[in-house]
């Protein structure tokens, strides 16, 4: 069984992939190691998979259609988890057409490849950004998602759109996966716990956004991934009878799961944490509230639980000292 993973240099993509190399699965991982950050660090996490036999790499971008099409031609993937994005909300903003490409163009090329190779499961990175004005809390996969507030979270609720389109037309099971804030060791530098942990250790301010009245359900890789590999194996069937329809339940073989933590923590709390781990104070700037940012994310994981058993269970401080400790190793402070 050959397994496609996208975006295997990615924070998430990466630890996946180890792991299903781990429990024995021929694992092909393709990136095209953008410089949207550091490129080193993506290589530094491509060469934790170095010499491993039932692992292979290709530098491909999923937007690069003829790429795509000679990968489809030379191997036969029984499953995808489509990693592969283009990742953060504020740089949505300042630099659209790479949304575009990579998280429209890329997925279409994604959901071509799995209806060519008839694949068993496709299984796709969504977020919670995708939830954009809802009020509601906690965030359910029931509810409508239509007044996303950036580009990044459009093109997010996009995939799960063009994705049921598949499903209905091809009989394709595909899953989409909406992650909540997700933190840990080989994290990614443009997000809050790489920033703090970053600024705090050396001694320099960080900015506080919304004058740290946010909440967010700060999410553990290792729940994460735990997630994303019980969902592997419970991938959706056709319901021929369906009563009530939601954006979650279709009669097409497609569902959405949130992954994420359930229990937000303020971000204040979330800083505090840090400090305790660095046995360093942090010195904050008290911001207004970001453009396409929300004050507040919290996952309803009942559905994924329901179906697959998952029950997160890292602790903020554990998750936390993680974070520094593999931070103060990395860089060798």
């Amino acid at each position: 069984m050959t397994v496609l993973v996208t975006g295997v240099a990615g924070f998430i993509g990466n630890e996946v992939a180890i792991k299903l190399t781990q429990q024995g699965y021929e694992v092909v991982g393709i990136d095209n190691l953008n410089d949207y950050y550091d490129v080193q660090l993506k290589k530094d996490r491509l060469a934790r998979l170095a010499g491993v036999n039932n692992f292979q790499f290709l530098e491909i971008g999923v937007e690069d259609r003829l790429a795509m099409s000679n990968l489809a031609a030379k191997y036969l993937f029984s499953q995808i988890i489509h990693m592969a994005a283009q990742a953060g909300v504020r740089h949505s903003i300042e630099n659209p057409n790479a949304y575009i490409d990579s998280n429209l163009v890329g997925f279409g090329n994604i959901l071509e490849l799995a209806r060519q190779h008839k694949v068993e499961h496709l299984m796709y990175a969504s977020s919670s950004s995708v939830y954009g004005e809802n009020e509601k809390q906690p965030f359910s996969e029931h509810d409508p998602v239509d007044h996303p507030v950036s580009l990044y979270a459009a093109t997010k609720k996009a995939n799960e759109v063009m994705a049921h389109s598949y499903s209905h037309l091809y009989g394709i099971p595909t899953t989409g996966l909406r992650f909540f804030t997700v933190y840990g060791p080989w994290g990614r530098p443009d997000m809050a716990p790489f920033l703090f942990t970053k600024a705090i250790l050396e001694g320099k301010p960080i900015n506080v956004f919304n004058h740290g009245e946010m909440l967010r359900d700060f999410t553990y890789i290792d729940d994460i991934v735990d997630g994303i590999l019980k969902a592997v194996g419970c991938p959706p069937g056709k319901s021929k009878f369906m009563a009530t329809k939601t954006p979650a339940h279709s009669r097409a073989p497609y569902q959405l799961f949130n992954i994420g933590n359930s229990k937000p923590v303020k971000l204040l709390d979330f800083i505090e944490a840090i400090e305790r781990a660095s046995g360093k104070k942090a010195e904050k700037i008290y911001m207004d509230m970001q453009p396409g940012d929300v004050p507040v994310t919290y996952a309803d994981v009942r559905l994924l639980s329901e179906r697959t058993g998952y029950k997160p269970n890292t602790e903020i401080q554990d998750g936390v000292n993680a974070v520094v400790a593999w931070y103060r190793n990395y860089y060798q402070l």
